[in-house]
């Protein structure tokens, strides 16, 4: 059965309620503060003694995630895991509860040098480009826009400028 975005702002409850295996694997990975899909792939290895094929994991996370369909070995695992956090002896940061954790990291090979020559291709166009602007401008009358040069603005000889500089002219 589909849920519809205005069952779920109606009542956020209903899948829990008509799906409690579900809501139980999801309690669980709560308590060891890892995603559903790893609860599976821990309960596997817990039920089998083998980490979970790769033959089967689309066809498991599709029966899962669909249908709600949750294995009776990860319903076990998941009850275990509830049962042991409810009697506050689940350690969460436990390395075996979160040994898939690695497999979802993107390793790029000599990342750190790509990323060092990179900035600096990037810091090297910048300061560049500031560096020819400067040369090319010559003189500039103002820090900001519009860039003046002081060719550009007028001349201050008539009197106006300054008012300290300006000398008293006789009255009549």
């Amino acid at each position: 059965m589909g849920f519809g975005l205005l069952d779920t702002l109606l009542r956020p409850d209903l899948e829990e309620q008509q799906h409690p295996e579900r809501t139980e694997v999801g309690r669980a990975a709560n308590a060891l503060q890892v995603g559903e899909f790893q609860i599976l792939q821990l309960a596997y290895r817990e039920w089998h003694g083998k980490d979970l094929p790769e033959e089967i994991v689309d066809r498991l996370f599709h029966d899962y995630m669909i249908h709600n369909d949750v294995p009776h070995w990860a319903q076990h695992f998941a009850r275990q895991i509830n049962r042991l956090a409810a009697e506050g002896r689940i350690d969460d940061e436990d390395p075996r509860f979160h040994r898939y954790d690695h497999d979802y990291v993107t390793k790029v090979p000599r990342g750190v040098p790509k990323f060092l020559f990179a900035a600096g291709c990037v810091s090297l166009f910048i300061f560049g480009g500031i560096w020819a602007a400067d040369r090319v401008a010559g003189k500039s009358a103002t820090l900001l826009p519009p860039y003046f040069d002081a060719k550009e603005l007028p001349s201050t000889q008539d009197g106006f400028g300054r008012a300290d500089s300006i000398h008293p002219r006789p009255g009549p």
